[in-house]
């Protein structure tokens, strides 16, 4: 096909697409809407079936827990004014609040998403401490509150600290201790009643009805205004639709015109690109070939593509592929089994290749794969490992009850995943340069003949000096569902070892589970999702937690044991997960010493935005 042919098909192709996106349909909201019981309601309240036409969704079928915001529902008790504050009331809450039950102090009232909406609480509110009761920290913690404006209210694994008429924060003390963290929830007018006796009422005065005031961000406001809506992507702010409609002509033709010019530069860019393509793989070879002269002291053997041809007779026997290219089985020396990973092309400036040869070939560690070698031949790139009879660690762990994980008891996945941690152990601090994996996933643990696991595929590793905690990134690494939340965005907090720690964790509720968690897009309101599923089980104190094959009481303690320190390593904030370090010390201990984590919140971003990566 020549390029003008090209060219002028690609252009008879657009034309009929751009005039039918010049008509982008807009949503038909309406000024307002009545619920049976309450009502109007107005911006930014939307009713169920007008899913573009506001923020704060309410079902008017529903008679209670009608409203929905910061992973709670609510019920509707009063319609204040025809704007944006109404009289809410969380049914299981206020049951919570009179039994006085531990749980009903455990979660903030928040805005979920400060991009699009804040939420204010009408006062009074009440701000509880919620501190560990660890022996360990009850020195320092009670000698902190020890004024006596504050109270205390004691739960199961927590003490609860609040002042005597409010005394409300917004921020947390900067000499707060380090096992305590701030609570807000909507208090009553007792908060303020001078009479209101704490010696014999020791639980905060709380109420379950209160009146919320919603405002729509500055930017959300605007977007509206255009005929738009809001929504976030990867923790960014996106108004769709604004000013959307009727295209006039001229507008249609620059956009043609647009078009055109822009597929002749790729016409021109491509034909550029296979002629001047060879260059660049040459110079890509030249630095790879110096890459690896710099590095002779921790480069393996080097091997030709006729040796890899012989050793794997051929190519004959496929062990896998993926974005990465394909691995063969082979034999070293007439009697080693290996397996060798040959990289796709589209590998092309050989990032990959660079973080295997630097991170596996300085490496030596029982849970970490060996490289046995590596084969650089014009384009050809290659890998030669040690080779996994039990092939990878997702072959076990998901389906629960199949054959294929009949003889894999709760004690050896409680082996495995001892064996995984100690691994990142040595890659985090054992190394004489620290090693960050940004890819742990089951698919990426390899078993032996004896299922001790072994960390594999370093392709999206990063290397960084021993006395730095922190590092930067200039791109995402890593596989949707084990990415860390500070990958997506920082204000999650700093890049460091701490985002392997969330990947293990994700990882470990997966063997638990025997599901992906990674296939499930739901909010954590919903039990099909594991890590809230499970949690609820486990804070209960529920005897049977619903998992296949829990034989007796010492498997129920390793489960639980595996439960929590998985929870653990998921925390939204990275300073609120412990080190592997610390894992490898809880997952060692006896249950009886672990402390159970805050509640999971989900952090599930769009698969699309983030490049998966395979092995």
């Amino acid at each position: 096909m020549t390029p003008v042919f090209f060219v002028v098909s690609v252009l008879l192709y657009l034309l009929p697409l751009l005039h039918s996106t010049a008509y982008i349909s807009k949503p038909i909201c309406p000024e307002s809407f009545n619920c049976p019981d309450s009502g109007p309601f107005k911006y930014p309240f939307y009713n169920t079936n007008d899913t573009r036409c506001g923020l704060i969704k309410v079902n008017c079928t529903l008679k209670h827990e009608n409203i929905e915001f910061g992973g709670r529902s609510y019920g509707i008790v009063t319609k204040l004014d025809s704007g944006s504050s109404v009289l809410i009331r969380n049914i299981t809450w206020g049951d919570l609040v009179d039994i006085k039950s531990c749980e009903a102090l455990m979660n903030n009232i928040t805005s979920p998403t400060p991009e699009l909406f804040s939420i204010s609480i009408q006062p009074p509110i009440v701000t509880l401490f919620k501190c560990t009761s660890d022996p360990k920290y009850v020195p320092e913690i009670a000698a902190y509150f020890s004024q006596p404006d504050y109270n205390s209210y004691k739960c199961i694994h927590h003490m609860f600290y609040y002042k005597n008429h409010n005394g409300n924060y917004t921020t947390a003390p900067s000499d707060l201790p380090h096992r305590c963290e701030i609570i807000q929830l909507p208090g009553s007018a007792s908060v303020y009643d001078d009479e209101y006796d704490y010696s014999t009422n020791r639980f905060p005065p709380l109420i379950d009805g209160f009146s919320i005031s919603i405002t729509p961000s500055p930017s959300c406001d605007e977007c509206h205004n255009k005929g738009g809506y809001c929504l976030t992507q990867q923790g960014n702010f996106i108004c769709s639709g604004a000013d959307a409609g009727k295209k006039s002509p001229r507008v249609i033709l620059v956009l043609a015109l647009v078009a055109g010019v822009v597929t002749i530069l790729i016409v021109i860019i491509l034909c550029v690109r296979k002629k001047l393509g060879w260059i660049a793989k040459s110079k890509n070879n030249v630095n790879l070939e110096m890459f690896l002269k710099n590095h002779e002291f921790i480069a393996p053997k080097r091997y030709s593509y006729s040796q890899l041809r012989k050793m794997t007779n051929s190519f004959e026997v496929k062990l896998g592929q993926g974005g990465f290219g394909t691995v063969y089985k082979g034999v070293l020396s007439g009697k080693n089994p290996v397996a060798v990973k040959i990289l796709s092309e589209v590998k092309g400036d050989g990032e990959d290749f660079i973080n295997e040869v630097t991170s596996v070939g300085s490496t030596s560690h029982v849970n970490i794969v060996s490289l046995v070698g590596y084969c650089l031949e014009g384009h050809r790139k290659a890998l030669i490992y040690e080779f996994m009879p039990n092939g990878s660690l997702e072959r076990f762990i998901y389906g629960r009850g199949s054959s294929s994980i009949s003889h894999l008891g709760w004690g050896k996945l409680h082996e495995i995943a001892i064996g995984i941690a100690r691994g990142l152990e040595y890659l985090h601090r054992g190394c004489n340069t620290r090693i960050l994996h940004f890819d742990i996933k089951p698919h990426n643990i390899l078993l032996d003949q004896d299922f001790c696991p072994k960390i594999s595929y370093f392709g999206l590793a990063k290397l960084f000096p021993d006395e730095r905690s922190m590092i930067s990134m200039s791109h995402m690494r890593g596989t949707p569902g084990y990415i860390a939340p500070e990958l997506f965005s920082r204000n999650f907090g700093r890049v460091s070892h701490k985002s392997d720690v969330y990947s293990y964790g994700m990882m470990v509720l997966e063997m638990v589970g025997g599901r992906r968690i990674i296939e499930v897009e739901v909010d954590c309101t919903s039990e099909i999702y594991f890590p809230c599923w499970i949690y609820k089980k486990v804070v209960s104190q529920e005897e049977h937690l619903g998992l296949h094959g829990i034989m007796n009481d010492e498997e129920n303690k390793t489960v639980r044991k595996m439960i929590i320190v998985g929870l653990w390593c998921i925390q939204t904030n990275p300073l609120s997960r412990p080190t592997i370090s610390k894992v490898l010390e809880m997952l060692e201990d006896n249950l009886a010493s672990l402390e159970m984590p805050p509640k999971p919140y989900i952090f599930s971003p769009p698969r699309s935005v983030a490049s998966s990566s395979t092995s």
